[in-house]
Order: C-alpha cells, then sequence, then structure tokens
C-alpha cells in the first residue's frame, strides 16, 4: 500500500438521490448485465480507542473486531472528523466535513445552518437516503443523535426503521441485581435539565429499557439481518459503548477478574460485550451465507475519553484524548471486510477517514460516482483491490473552534489559537513526542496552506460554551468542546 502522492484522487459527487435511485435500477437490471449489489453494514463504537482493540496492540482480546481486519483491511491511521461524537457522526453519515453547514462543537453557541441545534441540516442527503433510493432496505440501531424532531428523525432521514437512543443513555437499570455500575456513573437516565430526551425509542414511541443496552442493540442488529435476509440491506448498528457511564451486568464483568481497579474492570467488561456483538453479526451474515458480498465497516465515533482512561492504556500509543486534536482524539479503530472481493490480512498505511464511508459503500452499492464535485469522502475499494496507487486524500484537516489539524503523508500539523505550531511525523512517531517544525519548514508552510485553502468553502469557525486544557510536551493548549 503505496504512501507516494496521488493529487486529485477524491471522488467527486454529491449524493443525489435521484441520480443514484436511477444508477443502481439501471445497474440492477438485466439478468446477467451486473454482479449482486452487495449488503452494507456500519458497526460503529463510542469512544473505543486506538489501544482498547486488540489488533491495534490492546491488552482488551477483542477477537470479533480484530477479525473485520483478519478478513479484509485495518486501516492503521484511520481517522475521524471531529474529536467528540456531535461534529463526527454526521460527517461519516454524508460524507462531507460538518464544517461545511457550520457543526464543529458538541456545545457550540451558535446552531449549525439550516438545522435546529444538534441536528443534520435537511438540505444534506445521508447514505440511507441514498441506499434507500437505490432499493435498499435500511435500518438505524444505536445512538443516532442527529436530531430527533420531524424531519430530523432517523426515519425522515432515508431509515426504513429505527430503534435506539437520540444521544446518550445508561446501560442499565440500577435495581437489577446484576447490575455493576462504576463510582461516580450512578446515571438514572433521568432528563438532565437541557432538554435531551433520554430512554430508548422504536420508531418514534418510547419502549422499556429490560435488557442491558448493548446487548438490547447488537440483538435488534441480528434480527435485523435476519429480517431483511433475501433483500440488499443497510443496517447501521451504532452502539453506545464503551462511552459513559461505566455500567456492565455481571456475565462481563465476570470475564475480568485479574483487574483490581473497580472502573477498569467494568470498563474492559463493556469493550468485551461490544465485541461479542461484533461477533453476533457477523456470525448472522455468515449463517445466512451473506458474509461474502456484504460489505463491513467498523469504526469508533472518536477516541477514548480522558475520564475512562484509567490505566492511561486506552489510547496507547497515542497521547490525547476525546476533545482534543492530538491523535488519541481523532485517530481510531477502523477496519473493513468484504470477503468475497477484498483479499484478507491487509494492513493500509496510508491515512483514511470515515468521510470515505459513504462513497466506498454507494460503490458497493453499484451507484454511478458522477455528478457535482462536493463529497468530500473517497472510495477506497480501488486502493483496496490495487487499481490505483498513491494515497487516497492528500490532505485531511479538522478545525476545533479556535485549534486545528492537517495531515499529509506522514506530517501532521498541529495549529492552535495561541500561535502554536507543532509538526509531527505520525507514522514514524504517532506519539507526537518530538516537534519537527524547526527543521522541516517547507513542510509546515504546505500544510498552513492547505488548511487556508480547506477553510475557503466552510462555515467560520464555532465557539464553544464548553472547554478542556491539555499539556503535552509542555504546550498547554484550550480546547472548545
Amino acid at each position: 500500500m503505496s504512501l507516494s502522492t496521488n493529487r486529485g484522487t477524491s471522488l467527486g459527487f454529491r449524493a443525489s438521490i435521484g441520480l443514484l435511485a436511477s444508477a443502481a435500477i439501471v445497474l440492477g437490471s438485466g439478468a446477467d448485465a451486473q454482479p449482486e449489489r452487495a449488503n452494507v453494514v456500519f458497526m460503529l463504537a463510542d469512544d473505543l480507542g486506538y489501544g482498547s482493540v486488540s489488533w491495534y496492540g490492546g491488552d482488551i482480546p477483542t477477537p470479533n473486531i480484530d477479525s473485520v481486519a483478519h478478513n479484509g483491511v485495518g486501516f492503521v491511521a484511520g481517522y475521524v472528523t471531529a474529536p467528540v461524537c456531535n461534529p463526527s457522526r454526521p460527517a461519516l453519515m454524508t460524507g462531507r466535513y460538518q464544517q461545511r453547514w457550520g457543526k464543529e462543537l458538541n456545545s457550540q453557541t451558535v446552531p449549525p445552518e439550516g438545522a435546529a441545534r444538534k441536528s443534520l441540516p435537511k438540505s444534506e442527503a445521508t447514505l440511507a437516503d441514498a441506499l434507500k433510493a437505490a432499493g435498499y432496505a435500511t435500518g438505524a440501531i444505536g445512538k443516532w443523535q442527529l436530531g430527533m424532531a420531524d424531519g430530523y428523525h432517523p426515519l425522515d432521514r432515508g431509515f426504513d426503521s429505527f430503534f435506539g437512543m437520540p444521544s446518550g443513555s445508561r446501560f442499565v437499570d440500577p435495581s437489577w441485581p446484576n447490575a455493576r455500575i462504576a463510582p461516580g456513573h450512578e446515571d438514572p437516565g433521568e432528563p438532565d435539565g437541557t432538554g435531551r430526551i433520554r430512554g430508548l425509542f422504536r420508531g418514534r414511541d418510547p419502549v422499556a429499557m429490560n435488557e442491558y443496552l448493548t446487548d438490547r442493540l447488537g440483538r435488534e442488529g441480528v434480527e435485523f439481518i435476519r429480517r431483511h435476509k433475501d433483500e440488499p440491506f443497510f443496517l447501521y448498528l451504532a452502539f453506545h459503548a464503551p462511552h459513559g457511564p461505566i455500567q456492565t451486568i455481571d456475565k462481563y464483568y465476570e470475564r475480568f477478574p485479574g483487574i483490581e481497579n473497580e472502573t477498569a474492570r467494568i470498563y474492559a467488561a463493556m469493550i468485551s460485550a461490544l465485541d461479542d456483538w461484533v461477533g453476533a453479526v457477523l456470525a448472522e451474515l455468515r449463517r445466512h451465507g451473506l458474509e461474502q458480498n456484504t460489505l463491513v465497516f467498523f469504526a469508533s465515533d472518536n477516541g477514548a475519553a480522558r475520564q475512562s482512561d484509567i490505566d492511561g492504556k486506552r489510547n496507547s500509543p497515542l497521547i490525547g484524548h476525546k476533545r482534543n486534536l492530538y491523535e488519541g482524539g481523532i485517530r481510531v479503530p477502523y477496519a473493513l471486510q468484504w470477503k468475497g472481493r477484498i483479499e484478507g490480512g491487509a494492513r493500509f498505511e496510508s491515512p483514511v477517514s470515515t468521510l470515505d464511508i459513504l462513497p466506498t459503500a454507494l460503490a458497493a452499492a453499484g451507484a454511478d460516482p458522477g455528478g457535482p464535485a462536493n463529497l468530500d469522502g473517497v472510495n477506497l475499494l480501488p486502493f483496496l483491490e490495487g487499481e490505483r496507487a498513491g494515497r487516497p486524500h492528500e490532505y485531511l484537516v479538522w478545525r476545533s473552534g479556535p485549534n486545528a489539524a492537517v495531515r499529509a503523508g506522514p506530517w501532521k500539523l498541529l495549529l492552535t489559537r495561541s500561535g502554536l505550531a507543532r509538526l509531527y511525523n505520525v507514522q514514524q512517531d504517532p506519539g507526537e513526542s518530538t516537534d519537527l517544525s524547526s527543521s522541516q519548514p517547507s513542510v509546515v508552510e504546505d500544510l498552513r496552506e492547505a488548511f487556508v485553502r480547506w477553510e475557503r468553502d466552510k462555515v467560520a469557525p464555532r465557539k464553544g460554551s464548553r472547554s478542556v486544557k491539555t499539556k503535552y510536551n509542555g504546550d498547554l493548549i484550550e480546547w472548545h468542546i
């Protein structure tokens, strides 16, 4: 997998519903015209850090998540577009940088353009919109976080069915005899005074929480595959684990008797439960003979949170956490498999993004990649199959309020409001320990110019109502969240 420069590789197309529907119909007509369209399964973890998956060297066994990489491709440098969930999720669902419509922070003081606060604008087409128009059955399960009011609800954004939560949720009912709750994580699951809706919904109707949350969401994912096994389908299974509150049940807790710290033990149990249900989904595909023709993605929405990283290993060997632009905040576990088409066991070194999920999935569905040039994601299939050399992205860019970062090849430039400019070779130094800005001024200038170009068609930076500070390598940085 070459790391040489390959300029202008981004597939320029808008997820135009009419265009994709007509393209898919044409490709699907005629018994001998085209092979069967691939099913698409996208499993998303919440706050799962790079060092929390054993394929990346983590100490918590995750054999099922690992199997996606072993049977397909593991991305060594897989990124999200934001270090917090609310901006990260609209980008992965649309293939477009969220700054195009002013979504940048979890707690920004100004809502996105043309949308209710914490919602995806109705003008933006989702992957579900496109695949539903192409004749796919579509289901969203788990954490949505793109709006629940009419017009923003999953059922209004291309999904035929929805089971899950508007945003955060507890994992257990504290009254359950098998519940295990970390100290300080006794979340009752009641409204928190800010108007956020808690609880589970089927469609638009609330339902009772009567099972460990990860088990319930995983079971719903398995049942969705069972119901739609005889037609093309898209399953978006957005687990809440291992996001706080740190809670589990005895079944998973008892797997880690050697971990003395109670919080760390429960957190490991949450990751183990997540891994079990990734395995159950993969097993259901095999059970119905669907594994060969299903494109499976696994990723996290951002890195592990500092308050969950009790042992300091959850993002290892990266520094930083959720809420900042060090590698630990934005570089995540990310893997893909398509057993009938992609050779297994590959390690892809070049930087990729969750922006790439939408165009890659549409290509697997047989949708025409033509049209206007305003997607930011790239179809990864030609790079994974050896049809294209070089790297999929010339640059990846992040902006989080007053701070920013740019990556090109092995280089990453970190820029702050206070005037800091730190350059790291994150391919050789993923822990960002050595600033090379003084010895590589031309690289610094190139990445600065790339950031200026990127900002030209994005909404101005948003200000956050909350902030946190980090201190790494002697640099004190305030991050808006």
